[in-house]
């Protein structure tokens, strides 16, 4: 086992700050961030990634406002994503207008493909094999993803590469201090896949416990055998949903999608919601 596994794997404190995070991401990483659409994102980690001089990022996320966000501060490089949505609000106003300028490269897969992905990174392999992709126009938006023939009666299929992460960020309900976390609401998503697929992972969490007493054992998806940090960050998902403690902020979210519009409102939005 190696250093840096015994440290993970290890019973050490794992608390840290939203900016002991942001020290530990460079220019042009790849980073993923969990969560999907507008629900339960780490946007206290998204803000403080803001707030740095970081730049030049390539972003693996079912997009939400934590896209829109790095697109408004000019951290995205390249986003690799099956859609960019707020739920509730359907077009992502800042990422759409990165997108119609040119201003960040984007690769597009189905949502299947980006799950198989991140998986084929988690597992340590080459490609994951998948029907997704065949016949629709994925394929040729993206020359760069192969298709192969199985060796078990010659079907062609998709061979998706792994989406390797220097950094993942996830928002979790709970956690302890050895970076164990769990999720209380109605799915995991896909942050456990995240996590896996990093070279390191950090957990924001509404509270740091010393027993997990809530919900069932399945509930318990991320180990401390793929996290590297942990922040108690209350409200830290805000204004996305952290069910089953909070919902989506409507009337912060309408807001925030209505200043995108105005520079005005915006510089004023982001001064209140970003810079604290």
């Amino acid at each position: 086992m190696s250093a840096t596994s015994s440290a993970k794997t290890s019973l050490s404190d794992k608390r840290c700050t939203t900016d002991d995070v942001v020290a530990q991401i460079s220019d042009g990483m790849t980073i993923g961030i969990g969560g999907w659409g507008s629900r339960r994102k780490p946007m206290a980690l998204v803000k403080a990634l803001c707030r740095s001089d970081v730049k030049d990022l390539t972003v693996v996320s079912y997009g939400g406002p934590d896209v829109g966000l790095l697109c408004a501060f000019g951290k995205i490089k390249k986003l690799i994503s099956g859609f960019v949505t707020m739920d509730s609000i359907p077009l992502e106003p800042h990422f759409r207008t990165a997108r119609q300028s040119g201003a960040v490269e984007f690769m597009e897969l189905d949502e299947g493909m980006l799950q198989w992905g991140l998986y084929a990174a988690a597992n340590r392999l080459p490609f994951m094999p998948t029907k997704a992709g065949l016949g629709s126009d994925v394929l040729s938006t993206n020359p760069s993803i192969k298709t192969v023939t199985s060796p078990y009666g010659g079907e062609e299929v998709v061979a998706v590469p792994p989406l390797k992460l220097d950094v993942a960020l996830v928002h979790m309900n709970r956690a302890d201090k050895h970076g164990n976390a769990q999720y209380l609401g109605p799915d995991l998503y896909f942050d456990d896949l995240y996590c896996m697929a990093a070279d390191e992972a950090f957990v924001s969490c509404e509270r740091i416990v010393d027993t997990f007493d809530e919900g069932s054992f399945h509930t318990l998806r991320i180990s401390r055998m793929y996290t590297d940090g942990v922040v108690e960050t209350p409200l830290g998902a805000h204004f996305t949903s952290c069910a089953p403690d909070y919902e989506r902020d409507e009337a912060a979210q309408t807001r925030y999608a209505k200043a995108a519009a105005d520079p005005d409102e915006w510089k004023a939005f982001a001064d209140e919601y970003v810079a604290r």
